[in-house]
């Protein structure tokens, strides 16, 4: 029997975690991974040459720096930056983000540094959705 894809409730995942900028897996969409994150502060002065990279605020605010100019964006805005361009994400107050990438994106692109690290799956242990069928996780 093949199983049946289960919602993922965003509010739930960000209730369980409370790392700053530490991107979580919730799905995965053909080659790309859905994350959230929770962040706050000043991020890394970063891009990605092979890759754009989706925004979307889900509560706070979050300014996305870039060498043109900032982008301001509340609950609900997204944001796509193009590959290749050099950004910087920062917020006053603690905001939580879903981010759309393909999967094995790092979270500082070239930058490198030690805020660097992969997404970690965050699985619903009762009904696992699809970022947790075997072959799915860490990529």
């Amino acid at each position: 029997m093949a199983e049946f894809p289960v919602p993922v409730n965003l509010a739930e995942r960000l209730g369980r975690f409370t790392e700053l900028w530490a991107q979580k897996k919730v799905a995965d969409l053909n080659d790309y991974e859905i994350k959230i994150a929770k962040v706050k502060g000043e991020f890394v002065w970063h891009r990605h040459p092979e890759t754009d990279e989706f925004f979307l605020v889900v509560s706070g605010r979050l300014t996305i720096r870039m060498r043109d100019g900032d982008v301001v964006l509340g609950p609900g805005e997204l944001f796509v930056v193009p590959r290749d361009v050099e950004h910087c994400p920062v917020a006053d107050e603690e905001t939580a983000i879903l981010l759309v990438e393909p999967a094995g994106t790092l979270n500082t692109g070239t930058a490198g540094g030690p805020l660097t690290r992969a997404a970690e799956a965050l699985t619903d242990p009762v009904n696992p959705g699809p970022a947790d069928r075997p072959g799915r996780s860490g990529r």
